[in-house]
């Protein structure tokens, strides 16, 4: 760029961040505004339990995390791989390394130090910030912010949108900016939770003794309206309205897509994945002496615990006692879940705006010179670092775009 033309920034996420990082480099002068006291706040929330910052696997596996929205993603992903990412961050200092899983993380496990490098690069390439700054849309052209001075008009060349989806509202993302696009006709769809636990009618002696359980080495299978069965193994939680974690977080677009159409989903778990129904069958019905039967399922099977307490509570003791039934249950077990949890519960949502009202290089088609990027964008993906790699592909993805739009005036 000949000049410098300014460019606003609303959101200081990884999606806003990054955009910020690529219009510098550009030339821009950027200032990024956020609604809250310090930048990063729900990326920083995201870290506490060790920062997952993408996955390793094959890029179609990878990309085909993103469901519905895989084509419409695949070209930010593909010039913003697992692999580039992994590089982005060596540069800022940061050291990774691949879990077990394919996860990847930084030697540390924590986010903080990435987001200080990060602050500390693009404050030296002159990018500055006003925080405690709150987008109220425009009056006529230019931007309006409610501020700690007051309400403030702001004229800037370009701007971009990365205020995040409608998730962990009290981190900032709370969706309120829907209503100043719409207002501006851009299709919106609606938001709905992704990465959320679900409901289910547990016994009050149930909710009450084994609420807070984790559920381990268990598999779940689960039949989508589309006929195609998914089955994961890994870990949850059982919770006092029903399951929240990993394992039903994986699942959780098509459980809440059945649950709309038929108003309940049925989840099948498998409490003994290292063992055949006819295994289980065999062990269950070998002689117990005077064990118990709640002793003898224990030794046998590994059936102790919360695992025989859910069997209990969706079995009839007779099926308990036969061990052909018992085996066939515990392989596996059904659990009708009834509703989401609420959007504000949950860690990630899906929604947003419609990706047939942006271009290739995400500005809105209505309003040019304005560009959307990260969760604000109707696409969702489950945990395991997808979702961070989708916001920086798109935040990468709508700097460009916006330095591109500015270079062509």
């Amino acid at each position: 760029m000949d000049s410098s033309p300014t460019v606003a920034i609303v959101g200081a996420g990884p999606a806003g961040l990054m955009a910020a990082e690529v219009l510098a480099q550009a030339g821009a002068a950027v200032t990024v505004y956020d609604a809250m006291p310090s930048a990063g706040r729900k990326f920083l929330m995201a870290g506490k339990g060790g920062l997952n910052i993408t996955h390793v696997e094959g890029f179609e596996s990878f990309l085909s995390r993103y469901g519905a929205r895989s084509h419409a993603l695949a070209g930010f992903i593909h010039d913003f791989s697992p692999e580039i990412l992994r590089h982005w961050a060596a540069e800022l200092g940061i050291a990774t390394f691949v879990g077990s899983s394919g996860r990847v993380f930084p030697n540390e496990m924590k986010a903080a130090p990435l987001l200080r490098a990060w602050l500390h690069r693009l404050r030296g390439s002159g990018v500055k910030f006003r925080m405690r700054h709150r987008w109220l849309g425009w009056t006529d052209q230019r931007l309006r912010f409610a501020s700690p001075d007051g309400e403030k008009l702001i004229e800037t060349d370009a701007l971009v949108l990365a205020l995040g989806g409608a998730s962990w509202p009290q981190l900032g993302s709370d969706g309120a900016w829907t209503e100043p696009l719409a207002e501006r006709g851009v299709t919106i769809s609606p938001w709905q939770p992704a990465n959320c636990g679900f409901e289910t009618g547990w016994s009050d002696y149930f909710r009450e003794r084994f609420a807070g359980e984790p559920l381990k080495s268990v598999a779940l299978t689960f039949v989508g309206n589309d006929g195609l069965e998914c089955r994961r193994l890994g870990e949850m939680t059982i919770a006092d309205y029903g399951l929240e974690g990993g394992l039903i977080y994986t699942l959780s677009a098509p459980i809440r897509q059945q649950i709309a159409a038929n108003a309940a989903a049925v989840v099948h778990l498998d409490l003994l994945p290292g063992l055949t129904v006819e295994e289980a069958g065999q062990r269950a019905g070998q002689a117990r002496g005077k064990m118990s039967l709640s002793n003898h399922l224990r030794k046998r099977l590994g059936l102790g615990g919360v695992k025989m307490a859910l069997l209990r509570e969706v079995l009839s003791a007779a099926e308990i006692n036969d061990p052909h039934r018992l085996a066939i249950a515990a392989k596996a077990l059904p659990i009708r879940l009834s509703v989401a949890r609420p959007l504000a519960e949950a860690i990630s949502s899906a929604g947003g705006i419609d990706f047939a009202e942006l271009d290739q290089g995400l500005m809105l088609r209505r309003l040019p010179g304005v560009f959307a990027a990260g969760e604000m964008l109707d696409w969702e993906a489950p945990t395991g670092g997808y979702l961070l790699t989708a916001c920086l592909a798109t935040g990468r993805a709508a700097g460009l775009g916006a330095a591109t739009w500015l270079q062509a005036r």
